[in-house]
């Protein structure tokens, strides 16, 4: 009779049993189990608002030690060239037929290049309906506008006007210092569109 021969035969090893979870096999287990999950998250979320709570004074330290203050950065940040006055016009155009006001109350400013410098447009609906206007900047020369930063602005934005209301709306804005010595000054243009059609139908 032949031999079996059982060399290179690997002994199969038992298999482990897997972890236990607790599964809910009735109602009434399922309402035990989410009545636990439900203490825990109580106790979780306050826990968080606590800890969230007690990072901004943290913060705040953190920043001071550093000085790391916003006043503190824009004054870094900002290289003023008092040697040079660049003026500054500005001008206000309404597209078509559009019936609103619009103005710019400050007509011309003279900056020195990286100054920060807040000016102010003024905007009426002299009708007796709602109407949304937007306006679109543009710079004489073109290439200044490389060089012109708006901090703050109602350019590319829809302002919603009520029946005979007037709002004065600021721009506020620096001059590169690096802007070109054959640019002796800059001309800023809002146009405002009408866009009342489009946001209503948006809306």
């Amino acid at each position: 009779m032949a031999q079996i021969n059982h060399v290179g035969l690997t002994p199969v090893q038992p298999l482990e049993a897997a972890p236990y979870t607790e599964v809910a096999n009735s109602p009434r287990e399922l309402k035990r189990l989410n009545k636990v999950m439900l203490y825990k998250l109580m106790l979780i979320v306050p826990l968080m608002l606590i800890f969230c709570a007690s990072m901004v004074p943290l913060y705040r330290q953190i920043c001071a030690a550093l000085g790391l203050t916003a006043t503190r950065a824009i004054v870094q940040n900002t290289q003023i060239d008092t040697t040079r006055l660049v003026p500054i016009q500005f001008v206000s155009t309404l597209n078509q037929n559009f019936a609103w006001r619009f103005e710019a109350v400050d007509k011309k400013v003279e900056v020195h290049p990286g100054a920060q410098t807040t000016v102010m447009y003024r905007v009426s609906n002299p009708t007796n309906k709602v109407m949304v206007g937007r306006a679109v900047p543009s710079f004489s020369p073109q290439e200044a506008g490389a060089h012109f930063s708006k901090v703050e602005c109602f350019c590319f934005s829809n302002q919603t006007m009520q029946p005979g209301e007037t709002r004065d709306m600021p721009v506020t804005f620096f001059v590169s210092p690096d802007l070109p010595k054959d640019i002796p000054m800059i001309a800023l243009s809002y146009t405002f569109f009408d866009v009342t059609a489009d946001a209503t139908s948006k809306g």
